[in-house]
C-alpha cells in the first residue's frame, strides 16, 4: 500500500524553513507501517532550491537519521507505466491540513499537528486489513 506522507505539521512542528521537533509518535508509526509493507512516499511543499538551500534535502535527511525508508519523494516510481500525472499516487494521504485529520497541539509547537494516537492505529488496521 501506497502511502503519502507530508512533513511539517505531520511528521515535525511547523519551523519552516527549519525542521522543527519530532510530532510525538510519528516515527514509530511511520516505522511500523514500513514493517507493515506500507510504501511511503514523502509528499511536501519543500524543495531544493538553485541558491544551495536544501530544505527538501533536510527532511529526506530527517527519515534516513530514523530510519524510516521512503519509497518515493513527491512522486510514486510505480505510476509511471500508467500516467504522467505529477500527483503521486497513494491509497492512504496523511497531512495535517487535511480536511477531517485528528490534530493535537503540544504546548511548545507553533500550530496543531497530526495526532498519531489516532491516526497510527487506524492506518494499521488498514495495512493489517490488507494483507489478512
Amino acid at each position: 500500500m501506497y502511502i503519502c506522507i507530508d512533513f511539517d505539521g505531520t511528521v515535525v512542528d511547523h519551523r519552516y524553513p527549519y525542521v522543527g521537533d519530532p510530532v510525538p509518535l510519528a516515527v514509530d508509526w511511520l516505522q511500523r507501517f514500513v514493517e507493515l509493507g506500507a510504501k511511503l512516499i514523502l509528499f511536501t511543499m519543500r524543495s531544493d532550491d538553485a541558491e544551495g538551500k536544501e530544505y527538501l534535502r533536510d527532511a529526506v535527511q530527517y527519515f534516513e537519521e530514523n530510519n524510516i525508508e521512503l519509497f518515493g519523494i513527491n512522486h510514486n516510481p510505480d505510476q509511471d507505466s500508467w500516467t504522467n500525472s505529477p500527483k503521486a499516487y497513494g491509497k492512504i494521504y496523511i497531512d495535517d491540513s487535511a480536511f477531517g485529520c485528528p490534530l493535537i497541539h503540544p504546548p511548545t509547537f507553533n500550530r496543531p499537528c497530526v495526532d498519531w494516537k489516532v491516526v497510527g492505529p487506524a492506518v494499521e488496521a488498514t495495512l493489517l486489513e490488507q494483507y489478512n
